[in-house]
Order: C-alpha cells, then sequence, then structure tokens
C-alpha cells in the first residue's frame, strides 16, 4: 500500500486540476455562453409565445388608450443607461391636480391579471436579445438610485440587469432593500451556469404556484433613501 504522503501527491493535483477547470469554464461561461444563451432562449420564447404577445398588445392598446407598452430609463451594466419595456398595466388617471392617482387606483383590469402572472416582464425579451439585460441578473432599477448606493451596492451594476435574479427568488417584495442588495451582490461574485439554471426553476416555480409576484417592486416597494 502507498503511505499516506504519497496518496495524497496523487489527490491534491486531481482537485487543483478539477478547480482549474471549473474556474475556466466558469470564466467562458461568464464572457461568452451566458450572452449565447441569454439571446437564443429569448428569440426561441419570443417565437413560442408571439401569438400571446400580439394578444396582449391588443388588449392594453384597448385598455390603456393606445398605449401597450411602459417605457422607462434605466442603469444597466456598468451603470449604463438603457430603455426597459414592460407592458403598461396601469392607465394614466390624475386627480384634480393634476398629479397621478396612487398605483392601487390605476390598475386596469386586464392589467392587473397580466401583474399578478408577471406577464409585463415579456417584453424585456427584447431588452435581452439587445444585449441591455440578461435572463438573470439583479433587477434594474431607477436611475435616482444611483448616487445612493454604497460601493458595495453598486457592484450589481457589474453585471447585465436581469428579467429575474437571485433576490426575486428569495423574497422579492417580502425582503428589505439592504437585503436584496445583498443578495444582488452575492450573486454578482458567484454566479455561474448551475445558479442560474436553479434561479430559471426556482422563477418558474414561483409564477406558477403564484408565490410573492403579484407587484413589481419598483411600483410598490418603499422608495429606497440609503438606510432601508
Amino acid at each position: 500500500m502507498f503511505p499516506i504522503s504519497m496518496v495524497s501527491i496523487f489527490i491534491k493535483p486531481s482537485k487543483q486540476k478539477s478547480f482549474l477547470s471549473f474556474k475556466i469554464l466558469n470564466k467562458v461561461y461568464k464572457i461568452f455562453i451566458k450572452r449565447v444563451i441569454d439571446f437564443s432562449l429569448s428569440l426561441i420564447l419570443l417565437i413560442i409565445i408571439s401569438p400571446i404577445f400580439l394578444l396582449l398588445i391588443i388588449f392594453l392598446t384597448i385598455a390603456n388608450h393606445g398605449k401597450p407598452f411602459f417605457i422607462q430609463r434605466r442603469p444597466g451594466k456598468n451603470e449604463k443607461i438603457f430603455s426597459i419595456v414592460k407592458f403598461k398595466t396601469m392607465n394614466d388617471k390624475k386627480d384634480e391636480h393634476g398629479n397621478l392617482l396612487p398605483d392601487n387606483e390605476r390598475f386596469t383590469t386586464v392589467g392587473n391579471f397580466i401583474r399578478k402572472t408577471s406577464l409585463d416582464e415579456i417584453p424585456q425579451l427584447i431588452n435581452v436579445l439587445k444585449g441591455e439585460m440578461s435572463l438573470i441578473g439583479p433587477r434594474p432599477l431607477i436611475i435616482e438610485y444611483l448616487p445612493i448606493y454604497n460601493s458595495t451596492q453598486k457592484k450589481r451594476h457589474d453585471v447585465r440587469p436581469g428579467i429575474t435574479g437571485w433576490a426575486q427568488v428569495n423574497g422579492r417584495n417580502s425582503i428589505t432593500w439592504k437585503k436584496k442588495f445583498e443578495y444582488d451582490v452575492w450573486y454578482v461574485e458567484n454566479y455561474n451556469f448551475l445558479l442560474d439554471l436553479k434561479i430559471i426553476g426556482l422563477t418558474l416555480k414561483k409564477v406558477l404556484q403564484k408565490e410573492d409576484v403579484n407587484l413589481s417592486e419598483e411600483q410598490t416597494s418603499e422608495y429606497f433613501n440609503g438606510n432601508n
């Protein structure tokens, strides 16, 4: 039998080689494969759901008086600003002073259904095709938050923002901003193919079971002020 010291000589290089191979594959995934998967899946999904997509556009055009889409400027990777596209689920009704009514008073019937089923996120597949977003990543929040982030929270912009992400499958609106950013930064520092696959699976499970998917965080969460 080999002495323990000799066995360790054979084992350690093998483990180191496996770890090195994983790091190389993960780097290739981050630089190239993730983008290929994003583009391919988004294109396939848009083709498959195009009848539903067109139907929702028609319903929302009627409900919102010709405005089926909600378009807003958001910060993406490296804080580069892009226009995010979502289905418009609320009308533009205002009070006697010209101010928009509260969110819960502006939801249209079809918009409420779309929001509850997260179908309002579908147009973001176009953002993914354009390379502005990824299927998986930290959610793109409003521009006004950029000056408020601390140095750690800013890391969420080191990758493309996603349609769904680690924070979304770990509580979404039921957790604090601080916790959301912790999840976002953890994802940025640790993401890989298997983690992305897990997030997709958990997202589908939540949507199908209607768990915590009824409201978009940027419209209904407490406004982030840097301390909450």
